[in-house]
């Protein structure tokens, strides 16, 4: 039987940032535009692959090397280095969803420890949470390059449960990843997927504890867990 939590852990890329304005990157270079979600998807493929062969690779690097062989067969309309340092300098410029920095104060009004989990550099959230004024929110901005391996193996959140002196149990995973929420869970973590796109949870994914729209609708249902 799962507790409230203690601890609430935030995925970062395109959980809480919004990763679309990246399509307009590739479309400056001369790439199509549905090329960013090729892109991304190839990198966590790579950044995975790399974590099940006990390698534990850096999040820019591999979306640097995994940009050129993508655009290599492309068409581009400036030199192949330049469209990559392009590309990838969106990262870190990069702003949140609508909804998160009021649910993210909501939650911790709330009582709630607030830390970040990325697969990603840390550099990035500081970007995104600054500018927003909420970096003050969060007790720690934890990045997997520090831990054993990327998620969603076991290690990575075992890394944010130690960093935080927090009981797996005691902690709550926040994503829109479904492969999060599942290696999440499987680690003890309880779980909360955002589903902003109102797709279907993949049946072979371990389901979330809660499901909501917005991150401003978890506070709501969090509370009404309490006891």
């Amino acid at each position: 039987m799962s507790t409230n939590p203690v601890v609430i852990v935030f995925d970062v890329n395109e959980t809480l940032s919004d990763m679309s304005p990246m399509a307009e990157r590739f479309t400056e270079v001369g790439a199509p535009a549905a090329v960013a979600k090729l892109w991304f998807a190839t990198l966590l493929r790579d950044g995975f692959a790399l974590t099940a062969a006990g390698d534990n690779g850096r999040f820019a690097e591999i979306g640097a090397e995994a940009l050129r062989g993508i655009l290599g067969g492309i068409d581009l309309n400036r030199e192949l280095g330049q469209a990559v340092e392009h590309i990838m300098a969106g990262m870190a410029s990069l702003g949140l969803h609508p909804d998160v920095p009021d649910g993210v104060r909501a939650l911790r009004q709330a009582g709630y420890r607030l830390i970040t989990l990325t697969n990603g550099s840390t550099t990035v959230a500081e970007k995104l949470f600054e500018p927003a004024g909420i970096r003050g929110e969060f007790e720690a901005l934890l990045s997997v390059e520090n831990a054993p391996a990327w998620k969603p193996a076991p290690a990575s959140y075992g890394y944010a449960a130690q960093a935080s002196g927090t009981a797996p149990s005691e902690m709550l995973l926040v994503a829109v990843h479904p492969w999060d929420i599942h290696g999440a869970a499987k680690a003890g973590l309880q779980t909360a997927w955002i589903n902003r796109t109102g797709s279907r949870y993949p049946g072979y994914f371990t389901p979330p504890d809660h499901t909501v729209m917005l991150l401003t609708e978890l506070p709501a249902v969090l509370a009404g867990r309490r006891t």
